[in-house]
């Protein structure tokens, strides 16, 4: 009995290790927008827009209904389902995270970081808090989050080292 939960053990700790950069990764990123995201309600009103860099960088506090950068709003239900649908693929391919490089593991994390720290808003609030507002005279990105800019990161990381394994 004792040999068997040895060898149970031995197997558990292969494979948990194989994928702690990613947990730690999500659990980081996830952490961190939530953190902004409170700090930030915490000094400003829905609406009110903080110069931080004068004529190109604002903290503005929104409420986003949509997908990232405002896409597709009022669709709040779907995108639950999206990210719950997302988060049970990351976790029930956990195992072919063993062999990736760690790009790839980080990769993943920052979108299921991302991802979660989302979810967390629909799930509490409905809605997701944005607040990072980039502008340029009259040209103005839409407010987004540290949990948007880590799902375009881990996106774009992913592209890059798939790209550079395809050209080898």
């Amino acid at each position: 009995m004792l040999q068997v939960r040895c060898r149970f053990r031995g197997q558990m700790s292969r494979s948990a290790g194989s994928v702690i950069l990613v947990y730690a990764v999500a659990g980081a990123v996830a952490c961190l927008d939530q953190l902004s995201k409170f700090l930030v309600k915490g000094s400003l009103v829905f609406g009110e827009a903080r110069p931080v860099i004068g004529g190109i960088f604002n903290l503005t506090l929104i409420r986003n209904d949509g997908a990232a950068f405002g896409m597709l709003r009022g669709n709040n239900f779907f995108f639950i389902a999206l990210t719950l649908v997302a988060v049970v693929i990351v976790v029930v391919f956990r195992g072919r995270y063993r062999a990736a490089s760690p790009v790839v593991k980080i990769a993943v994390g920052l979108i299921l970081g991302g991802a979660l720290g989302n979810l967390v808003d629909r799930l509490l609030l409905g809605h997701v808090i944005d607040f990072l507002d980039f502008h340029i005279g009259s040209c103005h990105w839409p407010a987004f989050n540290l949990a948007d800019s880590s799902i375009c990161v881990g996106a774009a990381l992913l592209i890059l080292f798939s790209a550079g394994r395809k050209a080898k």
